[in-house]
């Protein structure tokens, strides 16, 4: 965790992303990149669409109005003493994260997010549900408020299938480095009667984890997305983790992604990671 990439768009939620990554980076002795995408019309920066020479001063008084908010963010009390590298692009949000996190070989993205719903949500999304599906780093997703961040507990979500497991190592690396008590949590939607099969993989999915640093629990609920989250409230966990398949286009839009919308409809910090594919 030695270069987190923080977006931003110098909003109240990316700020609150901002000083939960200002105090893992003073844990960790990290690196902050502090990235700004700003995106303007196409023909206004690219010639080959036409640029008129009269938008010119339009282009250089909105980088120049962009640097001088980034330069006034990094002045605040909060980061004092964190080491920062402010980025400017011109770019699409999406792809400038992306290109970014690459470029500066960073291992974590943290970003801040009101959600999104209802028919916003089906057919745009929030920019950090699009770099948690996209991410190959674990992008840690904060919604509120947090005076100072501690993952003294983490809930994990898992489904017993193969991948599930092998990005576990992730996990518990990411649990321990936090100094969290990782626990594992599989979510019985089904009846009392498939309850045996569960057991059955509950024990299969075990062998070989060290069951005295994490514990394991079968909850049951009606829906996966609302299982977690409820027992995320019983042991009022501080941090909740999810594995995502990354699902593009209409195989996103019509199977979904219950990481993508816990990210989204969670109040507690969620953080994702990438299974393998």
């Amino acid at each position: 965790m030695k270069k987190i990439l923080v977006p931003t768009d110098f909003s109240q939620t990316s700020e609150n992303a901002l000083r939960v990554a200002a105090d893992l980076a003073r844990k960790f002795d990290s690196k902050i990149f502090l990235l700004h995408m700003l995106e303007l019309p196409m023909d206004l920066i690219n010639p080959v669409m036409g640029t008129r020479t009269n938008d010119l001063p339009e282009v250089l008084f909105f980088t120049k109005r962009a640097e001088q908010r980034l330069k006034q963010l990094i002045e605040q009390d909060f980061l004092e003493g964190v080491s920062i590298r402010p980025i400017l692009q011109l770019h699409h949000t999406l792809d400038g994260i992306m290109e970014t996190r690459q470029r500066e070989n960073c291992d974590l993205i943290v970003m801040g997010s009101q959600g999104a719903s209802g028919l916003q949500e089906m057919f745009i999304g929030s920019n950090t549900e699009k770099v948690v599906r996209r991410s190959h780093v674990p992008v840690l997703v904060i919604k509120e408020p947090i005076p100072e961040f501690k993952a003294q507990t983490m809930v994990f979500g898992i489904d017993f299938t193969d991948k599930s497991r092998e990005v576990l190592s992730q996990v518990i690396l990411f649990a321990e480095t936090l100094g969290a008590k990782l626990h594992l949590v599989y979510v019985h939607t089904g009846n009392e009667e498939d309850m045996r099969d569960v057991k059955n993989k509950h024990a299969t999915f075990l062998k070989g984890l060290d069951r005295e640093a994490l514990s394991c629990e079968v909850y049951p609920a009606s829906f996966v997305e609302e299982g977690i989250l409820e027992y995320a409230d019983t042991i009022n966990a501080d941090l909740v983790g999810m594995a995502t398949h990354g699902r593009k286009g209409l195989s996103h839009f019509f199977n979904g992604s219950i990481s993508e919308d816990i990210a989204n409809h969670a109040k507690r910090p969620v953080v994702t990671f990438r299974l393998p594919s």
